[in-house]
């Protein structure tokens, strides 16, 4: 058995050997040029490559100590037991068995503090997400309120100091571009957004040793029971190994598909909402090390990621987005975004038993009632017959049959790694026309297909 020791210096001699022929490669290579203007590109091009290469590298060393220290933690345990732990059994979620994980069990306490964490930019709009978040706060203490800045905007910068000590006012120091591939120059701002979240939740769990968070963005307004959904939602994400995280958004929130009638119904979810979500610090843990330079909110979708796990959202959602200006240049927010159902009545949630929502409990009632559901074709739902039934099922088979239905019942068609939005394996739960629908699978579903995307 490889020692401790060993180990790390067979990875430092592999990293050091790939660079030296990295750099030989680049030092060797023949000119393909004819001009000054294409020695200029074509050394811009190089630097950049190489940037990009060393940056994989670098990573690639920090997991190389990584999994050398849980390795000598494995050791270590191995000699005080004298066997190895028995493998983490596997769980239904409907996820790749490959991926699926028993997470450890948290540190945190079900009293523990909960700082909200606002990721800032350029937006002095983030004047309207602080004055709700401070208005609804029920605790300084336990809700401590942290703005994350990056970009260097001098009049959002303003905005925030205007708060004085009602928050904590941070600042991203790296403003610097991201070299990116060339075919990636319009995508600047996503490399950037990554590189501030990473930098902003190192900051809360690193620097602050805080061992929960609720993140949200410069233009979320919250709902007047935010901080309650939060802080009830909180000891069952402790609970239950199967969650990772607790979302305020509901991706089919839109107000005539959903029952604001009842603003306690919440479900589980595959689907990684974002926008107003709470993580544990051991969920940092795991994803600091292979932390995506862009598009962190798709790659969190991803099996690797997920690795069979839920999050829990509302039926109407805690959060909306007020903000048109962006990266996506307003386009998903005027076809879509704006019309998302805030939730304007307080819901006593630490109140009420949220146990229903394990994984066990949830699925001993959820499956019964989407699958006793009649079922009923999607012509027949738009043509608003049988309304007897009250509650329907409609069926799909395929991604193409998902896609076609969903976008007729007004659904979010997309999929992510085969999961669709607001999906518990496999199944929407919406309102059509005042009636319950659940759009889902066979009741012999056996698991995402990561190809339907």
């Amino acid at each position: 058995m490889l020692k401790k020791s060993t180990l790390v210096l067979w990875g430092v001699v592999l990293f050091v050997a790939w660079n030296a022929l990295l750099l030989f490669f680049l030092w060797t290579r023949p000119p393909a040029f004819d001009n000054h203007s294409h020695l200029t590109e074509e050394v811009i091009r190089l630097a950049q490559d190489a940037e990009l290469e060393l940056e994989h590298q670098k990573d690639l060393l920090q997991q190389i100590h990584r999994y050398s220290a849980l390795w000598s933690k494995k050791r270590k345990k191995v000699e005080e037991t004298g066997r190895l732990p028995p493998p983490a059994a596997a769980s239904n979620t409907g996820a790749l068995p490959a991926t699926e994980v028993v997470p450890p069990q948290s540190r945190a306490s079900p009293d523990a503090v909960l700082p909200v964490v606002v990721i800032a930019c350029d937006r002095s709009t983030v004047r309207r997400c602080l004055d709700k978040l401070l208005h609804y706060r029920p605790s300084r203490e336990r809700f401590p309120i942290i703005v994350s800045q990056d970009c260097g905007h001098e009049e959002t910068a303003r905005v925030i100091a205007s708060y004085g000590d009602a928050v904590m006012h941070i600042k991203q120091p790296d403003l610097s571009d991201i070299p990116v591939p060339t075919d990636h120059r319009k995508f600047q701002g996503y490399y950037k957004i990554a590189r501030h979240y990473r930098w902003a939740l190192s900051q809360v769990f690193r620097t602050f040793q805080y061992q929960a968070a609720i993140v949200v963005e410069d233009d979320l307004e919250v709902a007047p029971d935010f901080f309650e959904y939060f802080q009830a939602a909180f000891p069952l994400l402790l609970a239950d190994p199967s969650l990772w995280c607790v979302s305020a958004w509901n991706d089919n929130g839109k107000e005539q598909m959903v029952e604001a009638s009842r603003p306690e119904l919440l479900y589980r979810t595959d689907f990684f909402p974002g926008l107003g979500w709470l993580l544990l610090s051991e969920l940092w843990d795991e994803l600091e090390p292979k932390w995506p330079r862009a598009f962190w909110d798709d790659w969190m979708r991803q099996p690797e990621q997920r690795r069979g796990r839920s999050c829990i959202r509302p039926e109407v959602s805690r959060t909306m987005t007020f903000g048109r200006k962006g990266v996506s240049h307003g386009q998903f927010f005027d076809q879509y975004l704006k019309f998302i159902k805030l939730n304007d009545r307080f819901v006593p949630f630490t109140q009420l038993d949220l146990s229903y929502l394990k994984k066990e409990e949830y699925e001993r009632s959820f499956l019964p009632k989407v699958y006793n559901a009649p079922q009923l074709r999607v012509e027949d739902l738009q043509g608003n017959q049988h309304r007897e039934l009250g509650t329907v099922r409609v069926q799909y088979s395929s991604r193409d049959s998902f896609k076609a239905f969903a976008k007729a019942l007004g659904v979010m068609d997309d999929l992510k790694s085969g999961v669709p939005r607001a999906g518990y394996r496999g199944i929407v739960s919406f309102l059509y026309r005042g009636r319950r629908v659940y759009l889902a699978p066979p009741s012999d579903w056996t698991g995402y297909d990561p190809s339907w995307s």
